[in-house]
């Protein structure tokens, strides 16, 4: 939930977020595409996700989709969503085309990102997209790719990830 006060006033930004210990809930007794199917179907949301406002929409093995629409609390000093909203953007749907892909009881953690932003985001973009897709999981390393477009399909940016695998043997 959200508020901001009209043009030329300071803002205020007011939201709720759930407690990230029952977001996790059964997440290690699950394999990942089961728990994210659960996540979605539950309508559950990481903090980050309130935070940013971004929603994780559709997942498969091997594949996620995840969207975003800029506002301004999203903008940096000149007028544009900041670097940090695309990588975290990026990062989340990257990570969870690699976790889809996971056992029960295994998890990740990322250890790289790339990304290249190619257009500004700013409120006109309308809603984002954020596709990923796995490139390559071993038993230690897993690797995706992800693409924001914006509402007219054009490309805003792209990225790769590589991600730890942590299994607990």
């Amino acid at each position: 939930m959200s508020r901001i006060a009209s043009a030329g006033e300071r803002r205020l930004r007011q939201y709720e977020w759930q407690d990230p210990r029952q977001v996790s809930q059964g997440m290690h007794e699950l394999p990942g595409i089961d728990y994210l199917r659960r996540f979605i179907a539950e309508g559950r949301m990481a903090p980050i996700q309130d935070t940013l406002g971004f929603t994780l929409d559709e997942v498969s093995e091997g594949s996620a989709l995840w969207s975003l629409t800029p506002r301004e609390w999203h903008y940096n000093p000149a007028g544009t969503v900041q670097g940090g909203v695309y990588a975290s953007l990026l990062d989340a749907a990257m990570a969870v085309a690699i976790w889809s892909t996971l056992p029960a009881g295994v998890g990740w953690t990322t250890v790289e990102l790339k990304i290249n932003i190619l257009r500004p985001m700013t409120i006109e973009s309308g809603p984002v997209r954020c596709r990923s897709n796995l490139i390559h999981c071993s038993r230690r390393i897993g690797t995706a790719e992800g693409r924001i477009s914006d509402a007219e399909g054009r490309l805003l940016a792209h990225g790769t990830t590589t991600c730890l695998i942590v299994r607990p043997d």
